[in-house]
C-alpha cells in the first residue's frame, strides 16, 4: 500500500469517526440549547439594518451579531436611553425568539421604564399594556414552557396593576377591570354559579362551524349580525366576531341589564328617543325569542377564541383553577398573576432537572400564594362600567381555607430543597392567618376566628417546635397586638378591616336590633379614616404619594356603602337575615338604601327567584324601593353630569379621548 494510500485511509477512518462522534454529541449539544434558549431563526427581518440581514443570510455570524446587540441594549440602558433600546430589542426577540431574558427584558422596558417617563395615566397604562401583551401574545407563545416568562408576568400583574408603587395605579386597576368586564361580563356570586359560568366558556365550541351545529339558529344570527353591523361598524375595521363584538355587547348589556349608572341616567330611553341603530339593532335582536339560545352559544363562542387568540389564556385552565382555588374575578389583577405563576410552574417543573432550578420554582410558587392571598384581602369586584370611579374592592374570605391547603402542599413540596425551601413559607402563612384573624374578628366570625387561631397554635405555637406560648391568649388581645403599628407598615389593610367591622356592625347592630354596635363600628372607621387623613406625626399624602392616598381614602369612604351593598347581595348571608337588614337599616343609616339599591336589585332579585321565601315573596314585598328613590336618581344624574364636564374641562388636550 502506497504512502498516500495509507494517509487517505486514516483520514477517511477520522472522517467517519468525527461524523459519528458529532451524531452522538447532537442530540445533548440541542438540549442543551433548547434548554438556554439559543436557538435561533433563519428568517429574514423586515426592515432590520444591513448587518443584520447579512449576518442572517450567512447563519454563522447570528450568534455574534445577537452577542453584540444585547451588550449594546444593556449598555443603553444603563445611560437611561430606553427608548432608544426598543428598536434593538426586539431584533434580538425576532433573531433568537427562544433567548426568553430578551422577551422579558424588552417587555419590563416599557411597562416600568418607558411608562414612567410619560405625562399622563392614559399614556403610561398604553405602555404597562404593551409590555404585559409581549410577554403574554408573543414571548410565551414562542416559549410556552419558560418558567422565568410566566413569573415575570405573574409579578407585573400583581406588582404594577395591583401594587400601589405606581402613582397611576388606580387607573391601570379601572382599564384592566374594564378590559375584563367587556369581555367576560360580571360573574356569578355563589361558588357552584362561577365554576359552571367559566365552565360554560371552556366547553363553549372551538370553530363557528361547531356553534353552528350546536345551534343551528347561530348561522342566521350571525349573517344577520355581518350584513346589518358591518353599514355601523367603519371600513377602516370591519365587523367581525372579535373583541371588538364583545365590547360592543357588553355596552349594550350594561345600559340594559347590568350598569345603575346608565339606568339612574336613563341611557337606554336616551339611545331609543335619538334613534340610535346599533343599540336598537341589538335590542331587536338579543329580544327576538328565536335568537335566544343562539345568542348564549355565540357569545360564548367568541368569548373562548378571544382567551385563546388574543390573550394566550386557556379556557379550561381558567374553569379548573376557579373548580380548584374558589371563585376567581377575572377583573382582578392577582387572578392573572394566579394564572400565569400557576401555569408556569405545572408547564417547568416536570422539565426542569437542574438542581438549582428547584429556587425559580420556589420563587414562581411564592408568587402563586401571594396572588391568593391579593384575593383574599381584595378579591371582590364591585364594578359599573359607566362610573369612572375604580372598582369596589373588597376581602373574599373563601380563599383563606384554600391558601391554608397550598401552604402544606408547598411546605411538603419544597422541605427538602436547600436552604431551608419549605421553611420561607412559614412566615407567610403566620401573617396571612394573623390578618385573617384581625378581618375576621372585625366581622364578628369570632368562631372562625379562633378556628383559625388554633390552627396557628398547632403549627407554630404549643404544637410546633419548640413548644410556646405565642397564641395561648385570648383572642381580643391576640387582634389589639397585630393591629397595633400594622397600618403604619401596611395602610392597605386598613379598608379590609373597616369593611369587616362595619359588615358585622350590619348583620348584628342593625340585623339583631342592637345599636350600640352598629355605632361603634360607625366610630372605628371614621377613626381610621381619621386617622390617615389626618394623621398629626406622618403625612400619608407625602409619605405614600396623594395617588395612592386616594386609593385608601376612597375606600375608606365609600366602605360603609360597599360593604352593605356586598353583604346584601352575598348568597351566604341568609335571606331571611337580609330581608330583616333592609327592613331596619334607615333606622341608623338612612341614606344606604338609596345609595345601594339600583345597584344591588337584579341579582338579588334573581337570588330571591331561586329562594323558598320567592314562591310566595316579590322582589317589591321582600326589598321595597326606598322612599325618594325617584329623586335621589334625578339627584345622582346631575351630580354624575356635573363630574362628566369637570373631567372633560381638565382633561389635556393632547390626550387622544378614547
Amino acid at each position: 500500500m502506497s504512502r498516500d494510500r495509507t494517509t487517505q485511509l486514516v483520514a477517511l477512518l477520522i472522517m467517519v469517526a468525527a461524523f459519528v462522534a458529532s451524531g452522538l454529541l447532537l442530540p445533548k449539544i440541542l438540549d442543551k440549547s433548547e434548554q438556554h434558549g439559543l436557538r435561533y431563526t433563519n428568517v429574514s427581518v423586515e426592515g432590520a439594518p444591513p448587518f443584520v440581514a447579512l449576518g442572517t443570510a450567512i447563519g454563522a455570524f447570528r450568534g455574534l451579531i445577537v452577542d453584540y446587540l444585547w451588550i449594546k441594549i444593556n449598555l443603553m440602558k444603563e445611560q437611561g436611553l430606553y427608548y432608544e433600546v426598543m428598536a434593538d430589542a426586539d431584533l434580538i426577540t425576532k433573531l433568537q425568539p427562544r433567548f426568553a431574558p430578551v422577551w422579558s427584558f424588552h417587555g419590563h422596558n416599557m411597562a416600568y421604564n418607558i411608562s414612567v417617563a410619560t405625562n399622563t395615566p392614559e399614556e403610561r397604562w398604553e405602555w404597562v399594556n404593551a409590555g404585559i401583551r409581549l410577554l403574554r401574545d408573543e414571548g410565551l407563545r414562542i416559549n410556552p414552557q419558560d418558567l422565568i416568562l410566566h413569573k415575570d408576568l405573574a409579578f407585573w400583574h400583581a406588582h404594577k396593576l395591583d401594587g400601589v408603587s405606581d402613582d397611576a395605579h388606580l387607573y391601570y386597576k379601572l382599564e384592566f377591570a374594564r378590559i375584563w368586564h367587556s369581555l367576560l361580563g360580571e360573574p356569578p356570586i355563589g361558588d357552584e354559579e362561577r365554576v359552571a359560568w367559566i365552565k360554560a366558556i371552556a366547553d363553549a365550541p372551538a370553530t363557528l362551524q361547531q356553534a353552528e351545529l350546536e345551534t343551528p339558529e347561530v348561522k342566521e344570527l350571525v349573517e344577520r349580525l355581518r350584513t346589518d353591523m358591518s353599514v355601523l361598524y367603519d371600513s377602516v375595521e370591519p365587523f367581525d366576531l372579535d373583541r371588538r363584538f364583545l365590547a360592543t355587547m357588553s355596552w349594550w348589556q350594561a345600559i340594559n341589564e347590568e350598569s345603575y349608572v346608565a339606568e339612574a341616567l336613563g341611557a337606554a330611553d336616551e339611545l331609543r328617543e335619538r334613534n340610535d341603530r346599533l343599540f336598537l339593532l341589538l335590542d331587536s335582536l338579543w329580544k327576538d325569542p328565536k335568537y335566544t339560545k343562539a345568542w348564549d352559544t355565540l357569545i360564548r363562542f367568541v368569548q373562548k377564541r378571544v382567551l385563546i387568540d388574543d390573550f394566550n389564556m386557556d379556557p379550561q385552565r381558567m374553569y379548573e383553577y376557579t373548580r380548584e382555588l374558589g371563585p376567581i374575578d377575572w377583573r382582578h389583577p392577582q387572578a392573572h398573576s394566579l394564572y400565569w405563576a400557576r401555569k408556569g410552574t405545572q408547564e417547568a417543573e416536570q422539565r426542569m432537572t437542574n438542581p438549582d432550578d428547584v429556587y425559580h420554582l420556589i420563587n414562581n410558587d411564592r408568587l402563586q400564594i401571594q396572588a391568593l392571598q391579593g384575593l383574599a384581602r381584595s378579591g371582590r369586584i364591585h364594578f359599573d362600567p359607566f362610573e369612572q370611579s375604580i372598582p369596589g374592592r373588597f376581602p373574599e374570605p373563601r380563599f383563606i381555607n384554600t391558601i391554608d391547603g397550598m401552604f402544606e402542599d408547598l411546605y411538603t413540596k419544597y422541605f427538602e430543597a436547600r436552604g431551608a425551601g419549605g421553611e420561607t413559607f412559614i412566615i407567610f402563612i403566620k401573617n396571612f392567618l394573623s390578618s385573617s384573624i384581625r378581618e375576621l374578628y372585625r366581622q364578628g366570625e369570632v368562631e372562625r376566628a379562633q378556628e383559625l387561631m388554633d390552627r396557628l397554635d398547632a403549627l407554630f405555637g404549643r404544637g410546633g417546635f419548640p413548644p410556646n406560648n405565642q397564641y395561648a391568649i385570648p383572642l381580643d388581645i391576640f387582634v389589639a397586638n397585630e393591629t397595633r403599628g400594622e397600618y403604619d407598615r401596611q395602610p392597605h389593610l386598613a379598608p379590609s378591616d373597616v369593611a369587616a367591622s362595619l359588615r358585622y356592625g350590619f348583620r348584628v347592630g342593625v340585623g339583631q336590633n342592637r345599636p350600640d354596635v352598629y355605632k361603634e363600628a360607625v366610630k372605628y372607621a371614621g377613626e381610621v379614616t381619621d386617622y390617615y387623613r389626618n394623621h398629626k406625626l406622618i403625612d400619608y399624602s407625602t409619605k405614600l404619594g396623594m395617588d395612592r392616598m386616594k386609593d385608601i381614602l376612597g375606600e375608606l369612604d365609600r366602605s360603609a356603602e360597599i360593604a352593605f351593598l356586598q353583604l346584601m347581595i352575598d348568597p351566604a348571608i341568609p335571606m331571611e337575615e337580609r330581608l330583616t337588614i333592609w327592613a331596619q337599616v334607615d333606622e341608623l343609616e338612612p341614606q344606604i338604601r338609596l345609595r345601594t339599591y339600583d345597584k344591588m336589585r337584579r341579582e338579588l332579585e334573581r337570588q330571591l327567584g331561586l329562594h323558598p321565601l320567592g314562591r310566595s315573596l316579590t322582589m317589591e314585598e321582600a326589598f321595597p324601593e326606598p322612599p325618594g328613590l325617584e329623586a335621589f336618581r334625578q339627584q345622582m344624574a346631575l351630580e354624575r353630569a356635573r363630574q362628566a364636564e369637570e373631567a372633560e374641562k381638565a382633561r389635556p388636550e393632547d390626550v387622544e379621548r378614547r
